[in-house]
């Protein structure tokens, strides 16, 4: 037997050893199970401890899949650790490619706490003042009465608007954050300065304006740098269209006509540059459930930065927001604090809800405009793991 021979039955006799090891049933759409090359990893990890709480989870889970919705994942991690990840229908509908652990989504405005890692990173270091005006970091901004503080812009008390018309859908590309706040940088308020709360996803593109201002680097390689790479959210990444992005889902709009044949459609082709901070990021739930630890114990941020972006912003009358920097900040029904932010954009629906008493953190993405899933929902596939 010639080497050569010898080698292609060797590689012959592994493959059907692997194909024994995870046959493809146990990963079909629906399942909730992770991709082949991580089952072992997420096994070793699925104790006596957490297997009465995995099923329990993964029964909701499949519930809310089995609404309408192509593709979703889902992760859960207690205590710094991921305990269960999964995913159910498919991220790519016409190739048949099963969602799971490890693809991409879009997140939407789950890109806002992302940004406000990077915020706080340079706060610590002291390039950044909270309360200083805008433009001390983005000296061409215009000036629009009273004065705009980064603070007001993560809290949404700035006054800066919201999507308009058809922005939501835009698909012009944008080269640089500057590029990005040519949308709206000459526009009225919608309200003075600290006087209301009203949502903005504008109001974060100027923070990452701010961001290149006060720390002298690109937005995108200022977050790569400080945010991602630390806390090895390795598959988060901006949506760049011209880019070849492993493991991207395909996104998907549901007809308005409710009696229409076709369940989906591919969802309008959008571009993402022109808001990175507030909207722009592809990530999976592994790399949100890391990143969401990393929040609720020591290690990244020191205890009084997470307090700064996890306490309730107020308006100039003393009105609590509910919003903190980049973070909501609410209750259960039980009455445990959360954490949190959702996200919608064009072809995905998010979620990432933060325990900190109980150490408990959920992360759910979908390829879907508007899933048909509630924050309560994420709270009853947390429920079995919290304390």
């Amino acid at each position: 037997m010639t080497p050569r021979t010898r080698a292609f039955l060797i590689g012959l006799i592994l493959a059907a050893a692997a194909h024994w090891m995870y046959p493809a049933a146990a990963y079909a759409p629906g399942a909730g199970q992770p991709s082949p090359a991580k089952a072992p990893k997420a096994a070793a990890q699925r104790d006596a401890q957490f297997a009465p709480a995995i099923a329990r989870a993964k029964e909701v889970a499949q519930e809310i899949s089995a609404r309408g919705i192509p593709g979703m994942a889902v992760a859960v991690a207690v205590n710094g650790e991921i305990v269960w990840a999964g995913g159910f229908g498919y991220a790519d509908l016409e190739s048949r490619v099963p969602a799971s652990a490890s693809t991409r989504w879009r997140i939407g405005s789950i890109s806002k706490p992302l940004t406000a890692a990077a915020l706080a990173v340079l706060i610590e270091e002291g390039k950044l003042n909270l309360d200083a005006p805008v433009q001390q970091y983005v000296p061409w901004f215009p000036v629009k009465g009273k004065p705009i503080s980064t603070r007001m812009l993560a809290g949404h008390l700035a006054g800066i608007r919201h999507y308009k018309g058809q922005e939501f859908l835009n698909s012009a590309a944008c080269s640089t954050v500057a590029e990005g706040l040519a949308i709206f940088q000459d526009d009225p308020l919608v309200h003075a300065p600290g006087t209301k709360f009203g949502y903005s996803s504008y109001g974060w593109n100027l923070i990452s304006a701010v961001l290149e201002g006060a720390s002298k680097e690109e937005f995108l390689k200022l977050i790569e740098q400080r945010v991602f790479q630390p806390l090895k959210m390795s598959s988060t990444t901006a949506d760049r269209n011209g880019r070849i992005i492993e493991n991207r889902a395909q996104f998907y709009s549901r007809p308005q006509d409710a009696s229409a044949a076709v369940t989906f459609t591919n969802g309008p082709y959008v571009d993402n540059s022109c808001k990175w901070a507030g909207g722009g990021f592809l990530s999976t739930v592994e790399d949100l459930a890391r990143f969401g630890s990393a929040h609720i114990r020591d290690g990244f941020l020191q205890p009084k930065t997470r307090e700064l972006l996890f306490t309730t912003q107020h308006t100039a009358e003393g009105v609590p927001t509910g919003y903190g920097i980049g973070w909501q900040v609410g209750k259960d029904a039980a009455g445990r604090v959360t954490l949190s932010h959702g996200g919608g954009s064009v072809g995905g629906t998010s979620q990432l809800i933060l325990w900190p008493d109980s150490r408990v953190v959920v992360a759910v993405l979908t390829n879907l405009t508007s899933a048909p899933y509630r924050v309560t929902d994420v709270h009853k596939i947390a429920e079995p793991f919290l304390k």
